[in-house]
């Protein structure tokens, strides 16, 4: 589905939400299903995952900052988060997923040449789990990045907020980034379409994105198979 496809771009890379992942409502059954389907798609492409921290994270995140810690110091509250959640995904995937959570793009790019998925969350402070899934696919010249999301792609305005918020079946990078770049503000725990770092470094390496449901497993699949899906498309 790139452009620029050719043999060596068969990896893909899935960045799963920590407000997907973790909800309160059916937790288990999902993780079950999601390690299942995650486990045969990586018997199929290498493929690396990258967890968020979700409410988990921001709630952690919202206490330490009442009490005065550092930016740098939440954003490594939030990290610890994101681990615990890849840690939780890896153990119930089971082998070949590594049950050690790599801690760096490089160390991920070099156990997936061992194994297929592997499942990390954060890395340092300063890169969310979005930015860390589009490093790893830039050095792995991935076929495509999928976010699961807790909405059902990228919008106009917050759906949640905004009734008549309107959905974006496909955009250019341009629009994208221009989009992202009015919503963020840098500080942690901060909930974005995806990361600002990650939608630049996508664009420059021209890695489509592909924004899903992370909760609707079939449409899920559908994107990491590079099948038509429902959801919204930036880049071609």
């Amino acid at each position: 589905m790139s452009p620029r496809a050719t043999p060596t771009r068969t990896a893909v890379v899935v960045s799963v939400g920590g407000s997907v992942l973790v909800t309160g409502t059916g937790d288990e059954q999902y993780l079950r299903t999601l390690a299942a389907l995650l486990r045969e798609c990586g018997k199929a492409m290498p493929l690396a995952v990258t967890v968020g921290g979700g409410r988990t994270a921001r709630e952690y995140i919202a206490l330490g900052r009442s009490m005065g810690l550092t930016e740098v110091e939440l954003d490594e509250i939030g990290i610890d988060v994101t681990r615990l959640h890849a840690r939780l995904l890896a153990g119930t995937i089971g082998g070949p997923t590594p049950d050690r959570v790599p801690t760096s793009v490089r160390e991920a790019v070099l156990e997936l040449h061992r194994a297929s998925p592997i499942i990390m969350g954060g890395t340092e402070p300063g890169h969310t789990t979005d930015g860390v899934a589009a490093l790893i696919a830039v050095r792995l010249r991935a076929a495509r990045v999928v976010n699961a999301t807790d909405v059902d792609g990228v919008y106009d305005a917050d759906p949640r907020t905004h009734p008549r918020a309107r959905r974006l079946p496909a955009l250019s990078w341009p629009d994208f980034r221009a989009l992202v770049n009015r919503v963020a503000t840098g500080s942690a725990g901060q909930n974005l379409p995806f990361d600002r770092l990650g939608a630049e470094l996508l664009a420059r390496a021209e890695i489509p994105l592909d924004i899903v449901r992370g909760r609707d497993l079939a449409n899920l699949e559908a994107a990491i198979r590079g099948r038509p899906f429902d959801g919204s498309r930036i880049g071609s």
